[in-house]
């Protein structure tokens, strides 16, 4: 069977994509290779011809989903103020209820450090996610604002998810959010 010369690069792409949403909803443990590359139609085996490794596949999803969220949350310049809108789409229920197609921290930070694997994909994302935050009025020390909101973010949402009582999980969500009060834009 004949491939297109850009065979290997989709294959790896596709591998990156699932993986990026497993890891997401399921975490790094959580998530075996074996069972990832049967849902592509892929072998075992076939994983190292793109992969020299579980974590090269971490980093590289980790980079993927970096990328989408930060994509996806990238406050519209009309927005007023830039914040709210990142702040309600991330403390959303719909956020919560798909972990495979939303941020990675809530559910990857805590492994990560567990596994004693910070990522540099990580440190780019939280200064970026900072930076979007960072018209919030909050009681932090003057330029802290943006990283007070955001681990205020993440903490919800990984409490929301975690919770069995759907109405607390709601009121954590709503609670932060009115908590994370952006400044009104001066024109």
């Amino acid at each position: 069977m004949r491939y297109t010369s850009n065979h290997k690069a989709e294959t790896r792409q596709r591998i990156i994509g699932e993986a990026a949403r497993r890891f997401r909803k399921d975490g790094i443990e959580g998530t075996g290779l074996v069972p990832l590359m049967k849902a592509l139609g892929l072998t075992h085996g076939g994983f190292y011809a793109h992969f020299e490794s579980k974590d090269a596949l971490v980093q590289a999803s980790l980079e993927a989903a970096a990328e989408q969220t930060l994509e996806r949350w990238q406050a519209p310049p009309a927005a007023d103020p830039p914040a709210r809108a990142v702040i309600d789409h991330y403390l959303s229920a719909q956020h919560r209820d798909e972990p495979g197609e939303g941020c990675p921290l809530p559910t990857l930070a805590a492994e990560l450090g567990l596994r004693g694997q910070p990522s540099a994909t990580a440190d780019a994302m939280v200064a970026r996610m900072t930076a979007l935050l960072a018209d919030c009025n909050l009681a932090a020390a003057p330029g802290d604002e943006g990283l007070v909101a955001l681990a205020a973010m993440v903490g919800a949402l990984t409490l929301a998810r975690a919770v069995s009582d759907r109405a607390a999980s709601d009121n954590i969500l709503a609670a932060v959010r009115a908590a994370l009060q952006p400044a009104p834009r001066e024109d």
